[in-house]
């Protein structure tokens, strides 16, 4: 991922910036004046953090219209897992993105593709996933229900995508859930006795 930063002016800068993106752990693959290129497993780190390292040490982040079209997409993305929770009717992301952005799907996909270097439909599944492994952590939805919420054909096809993208399977997030409750629940009591 390229990232666009205003206020490098000196080598100083680099080595400053260098040192940071190493502390949030960063790999950097290039950097020079104005420009730092990340490596792409970097997106594991929220786009907040760098711009607050960036302000802290006295730089901003720039955006090409690529990086802006990006960005708009993956909130349209999160936007559209949000309705689709919300309503219970299954988001059509292809329609969702252009319609907003007033652009052809096919073009926003390759230019997303392009920057982030790996495909929009992707990206939207692993953020399902998240959303997912959220709300079998965090709340007492069943499988049949995020199925149904979030427009899945049936529990199984989720729970194998489940485990392809994530490694683990409903019930490891379940058991996370169960064992979160039950200290929840023994520190209560705890309390309660004291």
């Amino acid at each position: 991922m390229t990232l666009l930063i205003k206020g490098m002016v000196c080598n100083r800068c680099i080595y400053v910036l260098e040192q940071e993106f190493f502390n949030l752990g960063i790999k950097i693959i290039t950097i020079e004046l104005g420009r730092v290129v990340i490596e792409d497993t970097a997106h594991d780190i929220s786009l907040e953090s760098i711009k607050s390292m960036l302000k802290k040490n006295g730089f901003e982040l720039r955006y090409s219209k690529t990086q802006e079209t990006v960005e708009k997409i993956k909130e349209l993305v999160e936007s559209g897992i949000t309705m689709q929770l919300q309503s219970g009717n299954p988001t059509k992301f292809s329609s969702l993105i252009s319609d907003k952005l007033t652009k052809n799907y096919d073009t926003l996909s390759a230019l997303f593709s392009a920057a982030e270097g790996q495909t929009l439909e992707k990206y939207i599944i692993l953020r399902k996933m998240e959303k997912i492994k959220e709300l079998l952590v965090y709340t007492d939805l069943s499988m049949s229900e995020i199925t149904h919420t979030l427009g899945y054909s049936s529990p199984a096809h989720l729970s194998n995508q489940l485990k392809k993208y994530t490694g683990f399977t409903s019930s490891y997030y379940k058991r996370i859930r169960l064992d979160k409750v039950t200290i929840i629940e023994k520190q209560s009591h705890t309390t309660k006795t004291l």
